[in-house]
């Protein structure tokens, strides 16, 4: 009996994953009071802040902690493989996964939001990053549970 998931029930693994990780960031993001806080450390009232900034925000953080678990997924995949074949272009996709890791970290809005600060007012561009991001992971991801 061999030790190792074949490839469709690997799939339907991570995907269920990346399906709760999802729904939990969504149940997260929407118990979390997303209002800035204003000066004295006062909250700013709901008719001062634009009505995009709770749906926009918890979309980003969705996103942007559905490609967290994505990345972890690759990262460990490719130190995985890079055990079995030493590979130089293995360390450069380690070091790519690395850094995507640190960017999306830093741009998760829960993060910013543990560290003190509020997002505020951008709109859609406050997650179509993590859009971008979600895709270009997709392909990643794609190409890493087909070869």
């Amino acid at each position: 009996m061999g030790t190792h998931m074949d490839k469709g029930a690997r799939t339907w693994l991570l995907l269920l994953v990346l399906l709760v990780v999802a729904v939990l960031a969504a149940l997260w993001a929407t118990a979390t009071f997303w209002f800035p806080i204003g000066p004295w450390g006062r909250q700013l009232p709901p008719y001062l802040i634009p009505g995009d900034l709770e749906f926009f925000y918890t979309v980003k953080a969705v996103l942007s902690t559905v490609n967290i678990a994505i990345l972890i997924f690759l990262l460990a995949s490719y130190v995985n493989i890079y055990r079995k074949t030493r590979s130089e272009f293995t360390i450069g996709l380690i070091i790519f996964s690395v850094v995507f890791l640190m960017y999306v970290l830093v741009s998760n809005p829960f993060v910013i939001r543990a560290f003190g600060f509020e997002p505020f007012g951008l709109g859609p561009f406050a997650f179509l990053p993590e859009l971008f991001t979600l895709g270009a992971l997709a392909v990643l991801l794609y190409l890493n549970l087909k070869y």
